[in-house]
């Protein structure tokens, strides 16, 4: 697990590129704090920053082959690397060092794809061919490891595993791109290749990029499998149920693979818990479990955590955050995350990791679960809505139209059945954007226009903020579960990656997501949605699968997700200084939002007329940014300004320091 970065120019020499990458990796010194290495040729520089998990001592980076004619930078693991390293070394392939990364230098030498074809794992990776003058960037399928580039109008190329790199080395001077607002609103994050600044991208999951005398290429080389295309050919229960334990068993398995400690993140969910009970049936000894939850009990789940840690003999730790210290670490980890924070989760994922850190260098999580296996209620509510929609049409036009006024009247009036109601097909158009999209975004279509001040908007113009999750939907085979699944896995599911990596390197800790291995993804995937959805049971095969190793507790508590009562903070305690965000002189004058119409929002929500919590989190996120990364103001300043300067819990979690600076190699 590392930091990636580089430059390769076609008229820059790399005299004049060196200090620049210097620049960039020590910007992601906190990836790699044990190591850091450079790679320095003809208008090109490549950059590393390691946190040493697997080869200890011979595993340093830049690496080269035996001829020096490719040089690779590599962030992530390769889990088959025990299996691919005998092959190789059978077929002839003599090795210099135990490392997965001289692997990948191996299997892509004859064809570049081929060899990546045959990777499991989790990788972000740039090889240098230096007779050709070729750069290779590569990213995994499912995009665990993040790649971020910008295309210079001379043709230089630069790329980073952070933002923040490439900010620091001179690629981009920092400045929003409005036209990636409209996404970010609506789905608290940009989707697909666009970032929040203007002039940098991101390398999408399961996609390659080449670039060769200026000019780029990029290529897809896998993607998920149609959804259900396995059909219902009398599969029974049971024998899927076994196949899907042994296959998740066969993944974790996989990412034990490491020279150090490692524990699991355990939230006392089914996801975390599933991975933490088959570590422990695998044989790992002294397992260390990690868990972090707030003082409001309704935040709180530090109980199932306790009981699952007592269930299979773990040593259990845990971090527990009050709202001060929730706020006084925004700012910084605003920082880490290089855009908006966009679930207010990270917060404590960033304060559990830094907790873990004491003791492992690698946790494994349940991350990718719900979009695998269909857990959020989410699809459940939309397969209902769609039902109801089927029935609904056929009643008579002025009975819709009559219980449609009146459902909204009362929502509008406050009343929070209603605004539920106003939820459904009952009052919504059965379509994907009325009954998903709009549904479930933080702002829907309408409410962005709304949101977005007139020179914004005369700006970007009618911009689609669902465009990348429904082409993604509409180009796909197989019903509706299948499709938002697919959907959600190229949208939503990228963000929650890119929080969980970020919060988990921005405490110098390796993270792990078992159910995201691609041959059991792929096999899930092909299975009838019954095996995922069962009328109203959320993860139907994961609760079938560990019911023998679960206790009752565990299997059937309701979905909590990581609970954060940002919401009652901001009509209490907190609400001043969220004001201040959303609605100061310096969010005022931007221009970029209508100021009444967030006035509006942030009073409903304070009188307790409407909830806008997801809503506020979104503007305040986004003003935090603006300050920390387009106003340049530091953020230890920023927190100190808005009044968030109590003791926090992060005093007493250190963070890792890096061992080394930059040197060629």
């Amino acid at each position: 697990m590392c930091g990636i970065c580089g430059v390769v120019s076609v008229s820059t020499n790399a005299a004049t590129l060196h200090p620049l990458v210097v620049r960039m990796a020590d910007a992601i010194a906190h990836r790699g704090p044990d190591d850091a290495g450079l790679y320095v040729n003809d208008g090109v520089v490549l950059g590393h920053r390691r946190l040493s998990i697997v080869d200890l001592s011979t595993g340093q980076q830049p690496m080269h082959t035996a001829d020096e004619q490719r040089t690779i930078v590599f962030n992530g693991e390769i889990f088959n690397h025990p299996s691919l390293f005998s092959e190789l070394q059978a077929s002839g392939v003599v090795y210099r060092t135990r490392s997965d990364t001289e692997t990948i230098l191996h299997v892509t030498a004859a064809d570049a794809i081929k060899g990546v074809e045959r990777l499991r794992g989790m990788f972000a990776f740039a090889i240098w061919n230096k007779a050709e003058r070729e750069l290779l960037v590569v990213r995994d399928r499912f995009g665990v490891k993040p790649l971020y580039y910008h295309l210079a109008d001379d043709g230089t190329f630069w790329f980073a595993s952070e933002i923040k790199a490439l900010l620091a080395g001179g690629a981009i001077k920092a400045e929003l791109d409005e036209s990636a607002l409209p996404s970010f609103l609506a789905n608290r994050a940009p989707m697909g290749v666009q970032t929040l600044y203007k002039g940098v991208q991101r390398l999408e999951a399961g996609c390659a990029l080449r670039w060769k005398a200026g000019k780029v290429q990029i290529f897809r080389y896998w993607d998920l499998p149609v959804a259900g295309e396995n059909g219902d050919t009398g599969l029974r229960d049971e024998d899927v149920s076994n196949e899907f334990y042994e296959r998740l068993k066969e993944s974790v398995r996989l990412r034990l693979m490491s020279d150090v400690p490692l524990g699991v993140f355990l939230s006392g969910g089914i996801d975390s818990s599933a991975i933490a009970a088959i570590m422990r049936d695998l044989g790992v000894s002294d397992l260390k479990t990690f868990s972090v939850a707030f003082e409001e009990r309704e935040a709180n789940e530090f109980e199932y955590a306790r009981l699952m840690a007592r269930h299979i003999g773990a040593e259990h730790h845990e971090v527990q955050l009050g709202r001060d210290d929730f706020f006084a670490a925004l700012p910084l980890l605003t920082w880490h995350e290089d855009e908006p924070i966009a679930h207010p989760s990270s917060v404590p994922l960033h304060m559990v990791s830094r907790l873990a850190a004491q003791h492992v260098k690698v946790v494994l999580t349940g991350e990718g679960a719900d979009e695998l296996l269909a857990g959020y209620y989410r699809y459940r509510w939309t397969m209902i809505n769609q039902r109801i929609a089927g029935a609904w049409r056929h009643a008579p036009g002025f009975m819709r139209g009559a219980v449609s006024r009146s459902i909204t009247g009362m929502a509008n009036g406050g009343s929070a059945l209603a605004q539920k109601f106003s939820r459904t097909a009952l009052v919504r158009e059965a379509t994907l954007e009325a009954l998903y999209l709009d549904n479930f975004a933080a702002f829907g279509r309408s409410a962005v226009n709304d949101l977005l001040s007139t020179k914004t908007r005369a700006n970007i113009g009618d911009v689609d903020p669902h465009a990348t999750f429904r082409n993604a939907y509409d180009g796909r085979k197989g019903g509706m579960l299948g499709k938002l699944l697919y959907g959600d896995a190229k949208t939503y599911l990228h963000e929650l990656l890119m929080k969980q990596d970020q919060m988990s390197m921005g405490a110098s800790i390796e993270s792990r997501v078992p159910f995201l291995d691609h041959p059991l993804a792929e096999w899930v995937t092909r299975l009838p949605d019954r095996f995922k959805l069962r009328g109203t049971e959320t993860k139907w095969l994961l609760r079938a699968a560990m019911k023998p190793h679960l206790p009752d507790t565990i299997l059937n508590r309701p979905k909590m997700g990581f609970p954060v009562p940002v919401g009652a903070w901001i009509r209490g305690p907190l609400k001043q200084s969220a004001e201040a965000l959303v609605l100061g002189s310096r969010a005022s004058a931007r221009g970029v939002l209508d100021n009444d119409a967030v006035r509006t929002m942030f009073n409903e929500h304070v009188s307790g007329h409407r909830k806008h919590d997801e809503r506020l989190w979104v503007l305040m996120g986004l003003e935090l940014w603006h300050r920390i990364f387009i106003d340049g103001e530091d953020h230890a300043s920023v927190a100190r300004s808005l009044g968030w300067q109590k003791p926090s819990v992060m005093d007493n979690l250190p963070i890792m320091t890096p061992k080394a600076t930059p040197k060629a190699v």
